[in-house]
Formats: structure tokens, C-alpha cells, sequence
């Protein structure tokens, strides 16, 4: 079975088709730069874009990188703030002619790590977090997803903890990877206090260079990994709950 996954994050929209057997993408995966401003009418486009662009007809997940409620978006960080009880799946189903399941990002790349990734065979409590325009999280309890966390906008130090442990943070303050890996290291601290998980997963964008900061984290009990999908997982993940074959969620 097939199902088209598409990504929706700040900088970035990516789709591909995935063979929900093996979670393996099924083409190359296609990216557009997220509109500036990313209003809905314009982040559609590049939704109708994409599924165009394989000339698919059939089942489709998208992510957002907000909190989703039956297909209706309530938070908006960092996308445009029009986003806000906007119904994206509605809106994504009318432009492409098609059914579109619509989910929290960090959710759906949780998804495909527990049944593809660093997750699998993993009880007890398992935090996903994704490193990226922001930070998005994902935590699970015996492989069964709790819905929009949004632990990224813990406040450290008076501030969301993504203004400080993001990608692009570390990006706009050009710090080294020592200085970001310090920030990333007390966050995970204060989430490990709330949490206690048996393992974190760091996803994202930034996880392709997991040789680079995952081994200068400090002061955390949990074991921490990065994801095995990559930055691929929220592709996955969308296409894998669109079509009903993600267990835990």
C-alpha cells in the first residue's frame, strides 16, 4: 500500500510518495520553499503544487507545525498567525480534489520513528523531539502517541525554549556547536525533569549531523538517539496515519 506524506514546516514543504510496508520513500523526496508570508492560500498552493507534481490520486497526509484538532489548526508559532482556526484539511482537500488527513508535525515524525525507527520495540515513555525552525515534540507511552505536545515552547530562561534550542537559532546566533549543544542540553534537562523518558529521539533537519552534538549532550538520565528517518520522518509519518497503518496513534 502507497500514500503521499507531505511536510509542512517554516522553511521548508517537502512531499513523497511512501510504501507504508517498509516506510521507504518511493521517489525522491520534492521540497519548495514555505511562501514568505506563509499565509493558507499560499501554503496550498504549494500543497496542490506537490501533489501535482507526482501526479498522485489516492490517500494523502500533511503535517503542520502547530497544534491540529480534527483537521483544524489552533496554534501557529511559526507560520503565519491566519493559520489559526483555519481548517487545513479542507482547505488542503479542495485544492487537490482529494482527501487530506492533516496532523502535528513532531506527531507525525513520532509515528514513523516508533514503527520504522530508533523507536521500535520501545516501551515505556518515549519523547521524540525535532530540531528545526522550531522544536516539535512528540511523546508516546508504550507506543500510544499523546497528541499535540508542544513542548518546544517550555520556557527556559524566560523564554520559549525554541527561541534558544532550535536549528534556527543556532543559525541566527552563529553559534558553535558546543554553545548550541549547551542551550539544547538544559532544555532537555528541564524536559526530562517533567517527563522522565526512557529515551529521546532528536529529529530534524540538524539530526543529519547528530555525529556533531548528540555526543556533547550533558546532564541528561535518558538515552538519546537521533532519528533513523531523518529528516524524512514527517513524510512517513503523514502518509502512514492518512491511510490508517500507524498502531500507536
Amino acid at each position: 500500500m502507497q500514500a503521499l506524506g507531505i511536510d509542512i514546516g517554516g522553511t521548508g514543504i517537502k512531499g513523497a510518495p511512501v510504501d507504508l510496508a517498509t516506510g521507504k520513500l518511493l521517489a525522491d523526496r520534492k521540497k519548495i520553499a514555505t511562501p514568505s508570508p506563509s499565509t493558507p492560500d499560499a501554503v496550498t498552493e504549494v500543497v496542490r503544487e506537490l501533489v501535482q507534481s507526482f501526479s498522485w490520486s489516492g490517500v494523502i497526509g500533511a503535517t503542520f507545525p502547530g497544534v491540529v484538532v480534527g483537521g483544524t489548526v489552533r496554534t501557529a508559532a511559526n507560520v503565519d498567525k491566519t493559520w489559526i482556526d483555519r481548517d487545513a484539511a479542507a482547505l488542503f482537500g479542495k485544492a487537490t480534489g482529494m482527501g487530506v488527513t492533516v496532523l502535528n508535525d513532531a506527531d507525525a515524525a513520532g509515528v514513523a520513528e516508533m514503527t520504522f525507527g530508533a523507536g521500535v520495540g520501545v516501551k515505556g515513555t518515549v519523547l521524540m523531539l525535532t530540531f528545526g525552525t522550531g522544536v516539535g515534540s512528540a511523546l508516546f507511552t508504550d507506543g500510544i502517541l499523546v497528541r499535540n505536545t508542544e513542548f518546544g515552547h517550555i520556557e527556559v530562561r524566560g523564554k520559549d525554549a525554541e527561541k534558544r534550542a532550535s536549528e534556527h537559532a543556532k543559525v541566527t546566533h552563529d553559534w558553535n556547536w558546543k554553545d548550541w549543544t549547551d542551550r539544547v542540553s538544559e532544555y532537555l534537562q528541564h524536559v526530562e525533569a517533567l517527563l522522565s523518558p526512557d529515551l529521546i529521539i532528536v529529529g530534524g533537519g540538524i539530526s543529519k549531523e547528530a555525529d556533531k552534538w548528540v555526543p556533547l549532550l550533558s546532564g541528561i538520565r535518558a538515552k538519546v538517539v537521533p532519528a533513523a528517518l531523518q529528516n524524512d520522518a514527517g513524510i512517513v509519518g503523514a502518509a502512514m496515519v492518512a491511510a490508517g497503518t500507524a498502531g500507536g496513534e
